[in-house]
């Protein structure tokens, strides 16, 4: 599959060289006769050909593989001779034209960039991808807060924003940082400005800003001024106090919509029942909305939450709430008082937003699980990271998508396996930050039975997964950014993250010395839930003496994978994509 075009020189002690083989790569030997077969044993692909093959190779749709044939001929032929006469389009694809098509992830990419679920259900029918503490730029009691992060987190996709608002010193203004913390603030403005600015750049879907609320009325009437004066038509008002079904994505499109505690005098309002559910105090924060600041000792999720003199303060003076502000909640968030088979109630008559921590989510799931489920179906569950992550870890995202749980928040500033997952997760539906629920988390049975996620699944499906070769890793990197002395020494690890009777994790050999690795190797992976579950893949540099040095990484929603010879483009640990490195691969499913 290689053929040598020259060599790569490495010193050694200053004194000594050492030459390695450039080698060229070639098409593996199944696009070979995949290109053989499709082109009729000729030396070109025309148009007509290149159909057939997206069709009944790839699976593309045939009226998607009739339209896009001529465009990827043209594109691949004005790419390949921008320096020569373009070669005429109708003679089709050369070998070599055909291989640099497949290797093109803008051509030929594992997934589909455009929205194609339906986005007219309730918004309690999707996954939403959810920040926590958006506004911190590195570890939870001592970075900066800034609106950085929100931009970065808004440009990605990301459409729930978490701002902890506090008041500054002379109680005039406010401030947004995690509060009892070192954090030094950033100005509320400055966060909605940005938040206007970058809200509909990546997706046109809602998006939720979360306000964890620390302040007194006459605060909470400058933040409703400030919200309507910033965001102008497009902040959402909801039409009644209580929402009995949540609006769709679709009818919320470039709007901005608040969740937050309703405040004291509107809940006093109500029924005792709903004083069950709700708290009747305006102050929280994200740490004690289950009941508690949480500690590595806590022993309940819900216990009374813990709350400062300046909360007091503001509870007391709380009978004089304005309208202003608390008009401007589309979800109505709550803190359980009760047990949690009371704070998991269901109403008929309105909708709302409990959050439990991802250790309540832990305790909930061993013994209520099918009320999680039957919870989720008409509101919204938001599981956020437990309070001793201090550097801004995350956790297994899959507990609570596994029970329907819509917002999984999560601390987007670092890097790990966790955060890969939630990227992946959220590279579904052409990344509009919205992904519909699978179908069997919102059924119902005769007797309103609902999914149990203990429930022992048979397996649906088996993903073939054939990883051929490595590109790109020479125009990105140093000669010796990996290995001193000579060229890298790449394997793959290709993983599937799912319920946990599919997680599975594969490996191929390591090729030496080689920038262009050649593996060839297939893997097979029988999944019992499919809908929930992702493909990661990471490329790892061999080190005989210390750690293996990253090579890139993605992960991909398994739902949406194309079958066929794919290019998957790799990102860097943060999960920014490299501009040149990718794998080609095959996907089957038997």
């Amino acid at each position: 599959m290689t053929s040598s075009t020259g060599s790569y020189n490495y010193k050694m002690f200053k004194y000594f060289n050492r030459k390695f083989k450039i080698t060229e790569i070639e098409p593996p030997q199944d696009v070979k006769e995949a290109f053989l077969r499709f082109s009729n044993g000729g030396t070109h692909m025309g148009p007509d050909q290149l159909r057939l093959f997206m069709a009944e190779h790839q699976g593309e749709p045939t009226g998607a593989a009739a339209s896009e044939a001529d465009r990827v001929v043209e594109e691949v032929l004005r790419t390949n001779f921008h320096l020569v006469p373009i070669p005429n389009p109708k003679q089709g694809l050369a070998l070599d034209d055909f291989f640099h098509y497949l290797l093109r992830d803008d051509l030929n990419g594992p997934i589909s960039c455009q929205v194609h679920h339906d986005m007219t259900a309730p918004l309690s029918h999707y996954f939403i991808y959810t920040g926590h503490n958006s506004y911190l730029t590195g570890n939870q009691l001592s970075s900066d807060c800034s609106d950085a992060p929100i931009t970065r987190a808004l440009q990605r996709g990301v459409r729930v924003i978490e701002l902890d608002m506090w008041p500054n010193s002379d109680k005039d203004d406010i401030l947004v940082l995690h509060g009892r913390t070192l954090t030094s603030p950033v100005m509320l403005v400055k966060c909605l400005e940005s938040i206007k600015e970058y809200a509909f750049v990546k997706s046109p879907y809602p998006v939720i800003i979360t306000l964890e609320d620390h302040l007194t009325p006459e605060l909470q009437a400058k933040v409703a001024e400030m919200a309507t004066q910033i965001f102008g038509d497009t902040l959402h008002y909801p039409k009644a106090d209580f929402l009995a079904e949540f609006p769709s994505p679709e009818s919320l499109k470039n709007r901005i919509i608040i969740s937050t505690k309703p405040p004291k005098e509107f809940l006093e309002s109500k029924s005792a029942k709903d004083k069950s559910l709700f708290s009747p105090t305006g102050t929280h924060s994200s740490e004690d909305e289950a009941g508690g600041k949480e500690t590595p000792d806590s022993t309940s999720e819900f216990d009374c939450d813990y709350r400062s003199e300046s909360d007091q303060d503001c509870e007391d003076t709380n009978a004089n709430q304005t309208p202003e502000y608390r008009r401007l909640i589309t979800i109505h968030a709550g803190k359980p008082k009760g047990s949690l088979k009371e704070a998991l109630r269901v109403f008929e008559d309105r909708v709302r937003r409990l959050s439990l921590s991802e250790q309540g989510l832990e305790k909930a799931a061993s013994s209520h699980g099918t009320d999680l489920v039957r919870f989720t179906q008409r509101n919204i569950l938001r599981v956020y990271p437990k309070g001793t992550r201090v550097t801004s870890s995350n956790y297994n995202p899959h507990l609570g998508w596994m029970h329907g749980a819509q917002m999984v928040a999560f601390n987007m500033q670092g890097y790990g396996k966790w955060l890969w997952k939630m990227h992946g997760m959220f590279r579904a539906n052409g990344g509009c930050g919205y992904v519909k629920k699978p179908e069997f988390l919102m059924r119902q049975g005769p007797n309103k039975e609902v999914h149990d996620p203990k429930r022992e699944h048979i397996v649906k499906k088996t993903l073939k997964v054939r990883v051929y070769m490595g590109d790109g890793w020479h125009l990105e990197f140093s000669p010796t950014h990996f290995d001193t002395f000579s060229p890298p020494d790449f394997y793959a690890k290709v993983h599937i993250v799912g319920v946990p009777g599919d997680n599975a994790k594969k490996k191929t050999r390591i090729i030496e010395n080689d920038w262009f690795p050649v593996w060839d190797e297939e893997f097979e992976f029988p999944l019992t839930v499919p809908e929930l579950a992702l493909l990661r893949i990471e490329v790892r540099e061999y080190d005989r003496s210390e750690k293996d040095d990253f090579g890139g990484q993605t992960c991909l929603p398994i739902s949406e994978l194309k079958t066929g010879f794919r290019a998957i483009p790799l990102h860097d640990k943060k999960g920014e994509k490299y501009k040149s490195v990718k794998l080609l691969m095959r996907f089957q499913f038997v």
